[in-house]
């Protein structure tokens, strides 16, 4: 009898080995581009991404304006103005400069927002993707599940073994548990914050509770908050202050030029005038 139920064993798992030999591994893939453009939080996301980076791109146009129409003033006003205020100029050209370059590598740069909340953006749904390959692969029995869209080459695959539907309704599926819970912790949280209020009014009564500890470190924060952003108003008055004097001592001395320029001028017309008439008049005489 054992004999017989060690033989039907052997059978059965031999069979068992054959049947899988014979189907040969079970593979999937799916399309990550896809899932995403079908996910509307990504959507979303993106297209609010998109309109910051639109308003990045703009800010550097309108720097890249400023610098310009400076470089131009400069060029047209240099003839009147000292060595001293030129090179004040060109500093201050050189600074917007150094602050737009800047700017661009904070935003576009390798470490920059843009690269930076892209990940951020897609790195939750990769790991939500992940993890329902992991289950699909488990309770279908795939071999082996590859994504279409990274680095690397596909060049054919049927549409049978694409899972990405699958993949979308599994997600779809935890993002309306998700809802779900939310909601009710939501609910769950009105409720023990108006029972707490109802308890604080009851403890207190009608008198007013102390500062809190936290209370007075936010209004300390506030304070220097408040002292630096004076600090930093008053640089900027005297700054405005130095250079509206500049300005008005380039006037001056640029009204002053002209004025002597229009003198010299007009002393060399009345010359030539002087000129011409003392030659007409020995014309007569001879």
């Amino acid at each position: 009898m054992k004999v017989k139920v060690l033989f039907l064993l052997t059978s059965l798992v031999a069979g068992s080995l054959i049947t899988n030999a014979q189907r040969g591994p079970r593979i999937g893939y799916f399309d990550m581009e896809y899932i995403l453009e079908n996910i509307e939080e990504y959507g979303q996301a993106n297209t609010q991404l998109d309109s910051k980076v639109q308003k990045w791109k703009t800010e550097i146009e309108q720097q890249q304006s400023s610098i310009e129409q400076m470089r131009q003033n400069l060029s047209v006003e240099k003839v009147l103005l000292t060595k001293e205020l030129i090179e004040e100029r060109e500093e201050d050209i050189l600074v917007k400069e150094k602050e737009m370059l800047q700017y661009q590598q904070d935003r576009f740069g390798p470490k920059g927002d843009l690269i930076l909340q892209r990940i951020q953006l897609v790195k939750p749904i990769q790991d939500q993707v992940f993890n329902a390959v992991q289950e699909i692969a488990a309770s279908k029995k795939y071999d082996y599940i590859f994504d279409k869209s990274a680095e690397g080459s596909m060049l054919f695959s049927a549409k049978k073994h694409d899972i990405s539907d699958l993949i979308l309704r599994r997600l779809n599926r935890d993002a309306r548990k998700r809802n779900i819970g939310r909601k009710v912790d939501s609910s769950k949280d009105k409720f023990e914050d108006s029972t707490s209020a109802k308890d604080s009014k009851t403890i207190t009564g009608a008198g007013k509770t102390p500062t809190s500890e936290i209370d007075a470190r936010k209004a300390a924060s506030n304070d220097k908050a408040a002292a630096r952003q004076k600090l930093i108003e008053e640089n900027r008055k005297r700054k405005l202050a130095d250079r509206e004097a500049k300005k008005k001592e380039f006037e001056e001395r640029r009204k002053k030029l002209l004025a002597e320029r229009a003198a010299a001028r007009k002393k060399k017309e009345e010359e030539r005038k002087k000129k011409a008439k003392e030659k007409g008049e020995d014309g007569d005489g001879e």
